[in-house]
């Protein structure tokens, strides 16, 4: 596997399709004391269901101009990819993370945060945030699991939407 900045020589790399994925229940956040917690709800079998999300129409000189996508190869074939934006605080956000079905759970998503993290370093940054909804129980777990704390949660963002319910929970990793 290779993980490298996009460049105009890769470009196609950003049609990398969306998988779909398990929706197998959802994170319930709390806040208590000044500390966020979680619980894990299971659907039962029957509310189980896949979900894909609309592939993006990334084009690389708008990606430049706010922040990079990194890709992750294997030979010639993507496999992964992650698209970062600047911001005005110490965290550089993490806009998208995706990984072909076949290579998932192979370290490929860690390996992007790992190349990110280095590159973050050098612009000044002190850590990444981004944000998974919490139906996406797999992101969300992953997310935790690679040193990510939840710190927020958005219960308002899909009221006016056919998602409504539905919430975003912000993540932040802060660097050593």
């Amino acid at each position: 596997m290779d993980v490298k900045i996009i460049t105009k020589d890769d470009e196609q790399s950003l049609l990398l399709k969306n998988n779909a994925f398990d929706i197998w229940g959802e994170i319930i956040v709390k806040r208590d004391k000044k500390k966020w917690d979680y619980e894990v709800r299971k659907y039962d079998k029957k509310e189980i269901r896949k979900q894909t999300f609309p592939d993006e129409n990334y084009n690389l000189e708008d990606i430049n101009k706010n922040g990079f996508a990194i890709g992750v190869f294997d030979g010639e074939k993507t496999i992964g990819l992650a698209v970062f934006k600047n911001q005005w605080n110490k965290y550089l956000y993490l806009e998208d993370l995706k990984v072909s079905e076949e290579y998932r759970r192979k370290g490929v998503a860690r390996s992007l945060l790992k190349f990110a993290e280095e590159i973050a370093k050098e612009k000044g940054y002190r850590g990444l945030w981004t944000i998974g909804q919490n139906n996406n129980v797999t992101a969300c777990e992953f997310y935790l699991k690679s040193g990510f704390e939840i710190g927020g949660l958005d219960t308002e963002v899909y009221n006016h939407t056919s998602q409504k319910g539905k919430q975003n929970i912000h993540f932040y990793y802060d660097f050593l």
